[in-house]
């Protein structure tokens, strides 16, 4: 009969600390900020220019481009659309390449080793 203590499981928190301290786990965060963060600053400033344009160079934005209801004013708008939905397609595509594999892969060793402690009781 031994008096030793048998050392117990680390806990779901403490496995959790280690893989946000762990470096596979930093490479994630800076994949999604080397993307999220550059991408952010291109949009505001891009919106930034419209609004600002659209307040201050009014003869500019009221250029008619075609016919008579089609400004530049009015192009810049639409793109406005179009530049957001082209940041979400390559957020996709980027994150499918470069986010989705490493979380993948962090995310099934949390869950074998939460497997493993729900076997145990």
């Amino acid at each position: 009969m031994s008096t030793d203590t048998p050392t117990p499981a680390p806990t779901n928190r403490e496995r959790y600390l280690a893989v946000q301290r762990s470096d596979e786990f930093a490479g994630l965060r800076r994949a999604l900020r080397g993307f999220v963060f550059p991408m952010t600053v291109a949009f505001f400033l891009w919106y930034a220019l419209y609004v600002i344009l659209s307040a201050y160079a009014r003869d500019f934005m009221g250029t008619k481009l075609f016919g008579s209801n089609i400004n530049v004013a009015l192009v810049f708008g639409l793109l406005q659309f179009v530049s957001t939905f082209l940041i979400a397609w390559l957020y996709a595509r980027y994150a499918d390449r470069k986010i989705d594999p490493v979380a993948d892969r962090i995310r099934a060793e949390i869950g074998e080793v939460t497997r493993d402690d729900d076997a145990r009781g």
